[in-house]
């Protein structure tokens, strides 16, 4: 059957389209992609005003015209972060519902957390053993760990690029208090977790997802996305290290200007990537891979995983 996974995250509401069935792997057949930063968009109260209710609206309907054009048989509509965390969630829900007849199911941080992880197991398979994965999307940061296809832990926290970029570093480029407060800030956040995993002993493997993750591991030298899915990309912590403070003195345009770095995105890839060097650094982490599943394909695969055989 054709699915369609459509994500409303943080950063983008992205439409993905594979054709799949049970026991087989999930083939892209089309993607739609509009750059909404939610996560940027709420008010000083937490709730996402009018005009940007209106334009998720507007963007819903162009994702739900692609869908149809592309012959979606089931569309699997969700939200992450920015939807999950607004004050007036319920409202945007409502209005999206009433519009357009989607039903977003909010995904809880845990819920992220372990379908991010069920797409790397997939990708990686048993022989990859303890995996830990590490997912920084535009407002939380998702970490996973375990043996299985169920994580042994799992966490959500509010460390998102563009939820931090927002709040944290509004300079261009930021003043250096700045990256200073937001770097305490990261790494007791990200400190207070680490005891969860630790018990479980050191990782066998560790991953990375997320557009962040990969625009990092391109500019520390990876091969570039036109090398295909199957090229291995790693990222060192030495290699990230070196690049923080680097981002950190250029502006947004000047980082949109290094190899694999989006204009989108340019803006809020020091959060980002001051959130990885944390990450790597408490975790103990040298080095990861990067995994080109994520999110949304742990959607289709549990979704494939209902249905049964063929």
């Amino acid at each position: 059957m054709r699915l369609g996974v459509l994500d409303v995250g943080s950063n983008t509401v992205h439409l993905l389209v594979v054709d799949a069935h049970p026991g087989a792997r999930p083939l892209p057949a089309h993607s739609h992609k509009t750059e909404l930063r939610l996560a940027q968009l709420l008010d000083d109260e937490g709730a996402i005003g009018p005009d940007g209710i209106d334009r998720l609206v507007a963007v819903v309907h162009e994702a739900l015209q692609a869908a149809e054009d592309k012959g979606v048989e089931e569309l699997l509509p969700f939200a992450t972060s920015a939807v999950r965390d607004a004050r007036n969630a319920d409202d945007v829900l409502a209005r999206v519902r009433e519009e357009t007849g989607v039903e977003l199911q909010v995904l809880s941080g845990e819920e992220e957390a372990k379908l991010t992880f069920l797409a790397a197991r997939r990708w990686f398979g048993w022989s990859s053993g303890k995996l830990l994965v590490i997912d920084i999307g535009g407002g939380s940061l998702e970490i996973a760990y375990g043996m299985d296809e169920e994580p042994d832990a799992a966490v959500s926290l509010p460390l998102g690029a563009g939820r931090l970029t927002a709040g944290w570093l509004p300079g261009d480029p930021p003043e250096a208090e700045e990256v200073r407060a937001l770097r305490r800030h990261v790494r007791t956040e990200i400190a207070r977790t680490v005891g969860e995993f630790s018990r479980f002993g050191a990782p066998d493997h560790v991953v990375a997802t997320s557009k962040t993750f990969k625009q990092l591991a391109r500019l520390a030298g990876a091969p570039g996305s036109a090398e295909g899915l199957y090229v291995q990309r790693e990222l060192k912590r030495e290699s990230l290290e070196a690049w923080v403070p680097r981002l950190a003195g250029m502006t947004a345009a000047e980082r949109a200007e290094l190899p694999g770095v989006s204009e989108a995105r340019a803006g809020q890839l020091l959060a980002g990537a001051m959130v990885a060097e944390g990450a790597m650094d408490l975790f103990g982490v040298e080095r990861l891979e990067i995994c080109p599943w994520a999110l949304r394909e742990g959607v289709i695969l549990r979704r494939l995983d209902h249905m049964g055989p063929a």
